[in-house]
Formats: C-alpha cells, sequence, structure tokens
C-alpha cells in the first residue's frame, strides 16, 4: 500500500515537509532576534537617560565621597530636581545608594538609612558600567525592591564625585517603558521582515533547485519507464520467436525423416520398378536363346524404354534435390528463375509482380526459402489447380519481405489437409517460422487458395552481419 505522500513530486514533497519546518525556525530565528532587539533599545535608552541623570544628580553629590552621607541642602535640591516637569516626565523613581548598599536618598522618602543587599544592577554600577534592564515585579517583591509600578525600566548608572575616577554614589531610577516599546516593536517588525525574508528567499531558491531536480528525475522515470516497456515487449517478441524456432528445429526432424521417405518412395515406385522390369527382361531373354529376331527386338525395345524411363525419374529427383546457384542473384531474379523453370517444364500459365528495393542485400539462406517456397507452391498448383492460372506477387525492402501465391484451382479444406500433416505445407511452415516469419494458408471449395508469407528482413541482416 503506497501512502499519499508516495504519490507526490520530490518538489511537493519538499513543500510539504519543508513548509513546517522553515516556519518554525522562521519563529524561533525572530523572536530570538526581537529579543536581543528590545534588550539591546532597552540598555540604549537606559544609557541615554543615564547620562542625563548624570548631568543633574552628580553636581549635588560631590561630597558623598568624602562624608559619606548627604546633608539636608543636598536632600532639598535633590527633592526640588523630582519637582520639576521635564524631569517628571522621564523620571517615575529616584534612588541614591553608597557603593555598600546604604540608601542615602528615596524619592518617596522611605527606607533613607537602610543598608540592603546589593543586587546585580548595583555591583555593575558601583563597578562603573552602566545596568539597565526592563523589571517586572508584582506583590511583596515590588513593595520591598520599592518599585512604582508592576512593568518599568530599571537604571543603575555611577555618579562620580570629585576625585577623578572615584564613584562615590550610585543612582537607581525608573522609567516608563513606553519609548522602549513602541522603538522594539518598530525594530522587531523590521527583524521579523529581515529574517522572513531571508527564509523565503532560501525557501524559494531551495525549492527551485529541488524542483529542477524533480523534473529531471520525472523526465528520467518516464523514459526509463518507456525503455522498460520497450524491452518487455522485444523480450515477450524474443520468447515467441525462440518458441517458433524450437518448434521449427523438432519438425526439421520429422519434415527431414519426411523427406527421406518420399525419395525413397519416389525411387521404389519410379526408377526401381523401371529397373525391375528391365532385369526381368533381360532375365526372360536369356531363358528364350531361340526368340525369333522380331521378339528379340521387342523386347529389347521394351528394356530400352524401361531403363529411360528410369533415367529420367532420377534425372528428375535429383534436379528437384539441387539447388542452382542463387546467391549472386537479387530476390526478383530468384523468383523470376523459378518461374522460368517451371513454365519449360510444364507449360503452365504464371505470372509474376515483383516489387524489390534497388540494391537490396539479403543472406542467401532468405534466398534459398524463397526459392523452395515458390517451388513447392507450384508444384502444388500443378498437382491440384492443373490448367488454372496461378498469380506470384513478390515484394521486399529494407525492412521485411512479402510472398503471395495465388491460384485459380478447386480449392481444399485448409484444416483437414493440416491433420493430414501434408509434407508440402508442413515444409513451407518450418522453413518460414525457422527465420522467424510468418505463413499463413487459405482455400476455399471453388475459390481457390492463397498462400502468403512474411519475413522480417532487417533482423535477419543484423544476425547475418
Amino acid at each position: 500500500m503506497k501512502f499519499p505522500a508516495a504519490r507526490l513530486s520530490l518538489s511537493q514533497q519538499f513543500l510539504l515537509v519543508s513548509f513546517p519546518i522553515l516556519f518554525a525556525t522562521t519563529l524561533s530565528v525572530g523572536w530570538w532576534v526581537g529579543r536581543q532587539v528590545h534588550a539591546s533599545v532597552v540598555q540604549r535608552i537606559g544609557a541615554d537617560t543615564a547620562l542625563y541623570v548624570d548631568g543633574f544628580i552628580a553636581p549635588q553629590l560631590q561630597r558623598v565621597g568624602v562624608t559619606g552621607t548627604l546633608g539636608e541642602a543636598e536632600r532639598q535640591a535633590l527633592q526640588a530636581l523630582m519637582a520639576d516637569t521635564e524631569w517628571a516626565r522621564r523620571i517615575l523613581s529616584l534612588r541614591i545608594w553608597r557603593p555598600d548598599g546604604l540608601v542615602l536618598f528615596t524619592s518617596d522618602g522611605k527606607g533613607i538609612g537602610q543598608k540592603l543587599a546589593i543586587d546585580e544592577g548595583l555591583a555593575a554600577a558601583s563597578a562603573g558600567s552602566i545596568f539597565s534592564e526592563l523589571s517586572v515585579r508584582r506583590g511583596q517583591a515590588q513593595a520591598d525592591h520599592g518599585q512604582p509600578l508592576e512593568r518599568l525600566i530599571e537604571t543603575y548608572t555611577p555618579i562620580h564625585t570629585s576625585d577623578r575616577g572615584h564613584i562615590g554614589a550610585v543612582a537607581e531610577f525608573y522609567q516608563l517603558p513606553d519609548e522602549v516599546d513602541r522603538e522594539a516593536r518598530i525594530a522587531q517588525r523590521r527583524s521579523w521582515g529581515v529574517v522572513a525574508g531571508v527564509m523565503l528567499a532560501t525557501y524559494l531558491l531551495l525549492f527551485a533547485v529541488v524542483r529542477r531536480g524533480s523534473q529531471t528525475i520525472f523526465a528520467q522515470q518516464g523514459a526509463l519507464s518507456q525503455q522498460v516497456l520497450q524491452l518487455t515487449a522485444l523480450d515477450a517478441q524474443n520468447r515467441e520467436l525462440n518458441a517458433r524456432v524450437r518448434r521449427a528445429a523438432e519438425g526439421a526432424i520429422v519434415l527431414h525423416e519426411a523427406l527421406l521417405q518420399r525419395v525413397s518412395a519416389s525411387v521404389h515406385d519410379g526408377p526401381c520398378q523401371d529397373l525391375g522390369f528391365a532385369l526381368m527382361q533381360i532375365s526372360n531373354l536369356r531363358d528364350a536363346g531361340d526368340a525369333q529376331p522380331v521378339a528379340l527386338a521387342r523386347t529389347l525395345d521394351r528394356i530400352g524404354d524401361a531403363v529411360q524411363a528410369a533415367m529420367a525419374d532420377l534425372r528428375a529427383i535429383s534436379a528437384d534435390l539441387e539447388l542452382p546457384d542463387i546467391e549472386p542473384l537479387a530476390l526478383d531474379e530468384v523468383a523470376a528463375r523459378v518461374v522460368r523453370d517451371f513454365r519449360a517444364k510444364t507449360q503452365h500459365p504464371v505470372t509474376l509482380a515483383a516489387e524489390v528495393a534497388p540494391g537490396l542485400q539479403v543472406p542467401v539462406r532468405t534466398k534459398t526459402t524463397l526459392y523452395r517456397l515458390l517451388q513447392e507452391s507450384l508444384a502444388n498448383c500443378l498437382r491440384h489447380a492443373a490448367g488454372a492460372a496461378c498469380r506470384i506477387g513478390l515484394r521486399a525492402d529494407a525492412r521485411a519481405l512479402t510472398l503471395e501465391v495465388r491460384d485459380d484451382g478447386p480449392g481444399f479444406d485448409v484444416g483437414e489437409a493440416l491433420a493430414r500433416r501434408r509434407l508440402g505445407l508442413r515444409g513451407m511452415r518450418q522453413r518460414v517460422e525457422s527465420l522467424g516469419g510468418a505463413f499463413d494458408v487459405t482455400s476455399h471449395a471453388g475459390r481457390g487458395t492463397t498462400i502468403r508469407v512474411s519475413l522480417p528482413l532487417a533482423s535477419l541482416e543484423q544476425a547475418h552481419g
């Protein structure tokens, strides 16, 4: 059982499998890039605000590095700063730390003088770095840390005192994340667009490569299927030809024995009878030593006639068995030679219509087969359709030879003739099938007989070459 995906092309399978993977990869990369962009925007805005804050607060904290505390005048100056409109728009809450964790000032006045644990941001600022993050705290954690709202940007920035390079305090402040969210959304959309564009371009490029490969494979599969079909047809044809050749070979043995029996019968019934009669007359002549000259002459004449008849029969049998030199002849010339010899012997009416491609070269065995087929067909016409016209049609080109012999005789029952295993028809069929050809005979009472033969010349020429 084939799964539905097995019926899809390679490019369609690539679309089906790779799209979820690329989509998930795009989401993952886009999310990671978005996080990085968001963190970068938070750091940048925090750093910009830290510089702003440092410009206002540092002048008020120059004595902290010496006294370690804030005076009343310095606290009032910081409270006045928090009341400034521009400051309040940007900063929601401010806390001043000593690097050891002591709270020196808060904008809401809570927790001053407490010493708290040093967290990551305070430690980074005490070391001289600006630390900024998006802080999300809820419930008790929000109250303990003094964070005004659940979600704010928390920034720690070092405050340098009069001593060059000395960090006397750390300012911690909170600001609304609106600007960060707005810039982060813009940057994330841009980054997502770039990631999606790169992924889409990669996807389309890979799809184009896979599609081209799929089309190549599909074309090769089609060509391979055609070749398999052709080879299957050739294999079936070869099996059929092999079976016909085996049948022809098996029949050839039987035909050879039947031919020998026919020759034996012809010699026995013809020349042997005449020679036996001659021997008997010679014996009678020897016994009648005092025979009259007239009777002796008659006896000798009968002996001479019998011997001459035997010689004529032997010559006829020999002529039928011997094949003339037809190798240098073309196919139409071979047919003309058979017709000419037949007419000379029998005076039987025969017409020949031959169309043979000029310069056509065929093996000698093909010429021999044509010669014997015409010889046997004309002999059958003479035996079974004496006096009836006989017509021969021959066509041959580089592909095939077709032969048709038709007479206007009384006809016969083909099925009965094949059942009686007539030597002539069997011999012609065996000759044709041994060369991979087709043999057919049709006959009807009162409508004559037609023999059709087809021989493939292309395969014979290749085998001969």
